[in-house]
């Protein structure tokens, strides 16, 4: 990873900035965009005085070119792309806020199409490295997190597509799937009254793995530019067995599911709009930079 060019969006925290801090350790030189400005620079002060920061906003194509040119401006170059920033907002979709539903494939998938195509002439330049970071919710469908598993089963179908059309001109594709992670998103879509009681109860969702576990694995695939990366590794294996999934999944949900739409819609009620909105310290982030717009 040595002189190499890395940009990351949604890199003020999370898995974004934990990646940033691992590869600035092996070398590379890190260009962090994300929303909230403080903790871009705290993250892009660790990785060492090379690395830049940028506010940009993957939903805004024109703050997103902004950011990836001065990049290109600044190092003359980017050898890998993590197309990693995302939220998630917990709930059913019956009684969802339209706007929250929609605003996570906003952030989710055409944030990261909008991220692939703002960066993929510097790719092809550099013959470089793309990782399109979807999930394990694009192959188990959690009740309550309808808007999360479209849009991350949309990333894993563009990075497929992509790494098949680009394969020929040198630039290598991957994609990133991973279970449930102790990040702040996690914690905070976990801290909802009704699907953080409801997701221990869901099949192969009940753990939550180290960070350190999963940005050795994503460091790993960057520097071997790996199609896929799987945090866990049985999660590859449950690729092969996704059509089974479903069943499972509705078998396993029965009783919680409608126990839990009785409480989500009990807690609109409480709470109102404070309900559906997307989780965690990132979410709010998100939700105060699409109010002030």
């Amino acid at each position: 990873m040595r002189g190499q060019v890395v940009l990351i969006t949604g890199a003020s925290r999370g898995i974004g900035a934990a990646v940033a801090r691992k590869l600035a350790s092996q070398g590379a030189t890190l260009a962090l965009i994300g929303l909230e400005p403080d903790e871009l620079k705290k993250v892009a002060e660790d990785c060492g005085p090379d690395a830049g920061w940028w506010e940009a906003d993957v939903t805004d194509t024109e703050s997103l070119r902004t950011a990836i040119e001065s990049v290109v401006e600044r190092y003359g170059r980017i050898d890998v792309v993590m197309a990693n920033a995302g939220i998630a907002a917990p709930g059913f979709s019956r009684s969802m806020d339209p706007k929250v539903w929609e605003r996570v494939l906003d952030v989710n998938l055409y944030g990261v199409w909008r991220t692939v195509h703002l960066t993929l002439p510097y790719l092809l330049e550099s013959k470089g490295y793309l990782l399109l970071v979807s999930s394990l919710a694009a192959i188990v469908h959690i009740p309550g997190l309808a808007s999360y598993n479209v849009a991350k089963a949309g990333v894993e179908a563009m990075g497929d597509t992509l790494r098949a059309e680009l394969k020929h001109l040198g630039v290598r594709v991957g994609v990133a799937h991973m279970t449930f992670v102790d990040t702040d998103m996690v914690r905070g879509v976990d801290e909802h009254p009704v699907f953080g009681n409801m997701r221990t109860g869901v099949p192969l969702a009940g753990k939550v793995y180290p960070l350190d576990f999963a940005v050795d694995k994503f460091a790993q695939g960057i520097a071997k530019r790996s199609r896929v990366v799987h945090v866990p590794g049985w999660i590859g294996a449950m690729k092969v067995f996704r059509w089974l999934i479903p069943h499972v999944i509705e078998a396993g949900s029965r009783f919680s599911v409608p126990k839990a739409d009785r409480a989500a819609l009990a807690d609109i009620e409480a709470r109102g709009a404070e309900s559906t909105r997307a989780a965690g310290a990132g979410g709010r982030a998100d939700a105060e930079n699409a109010a002030g717009r």
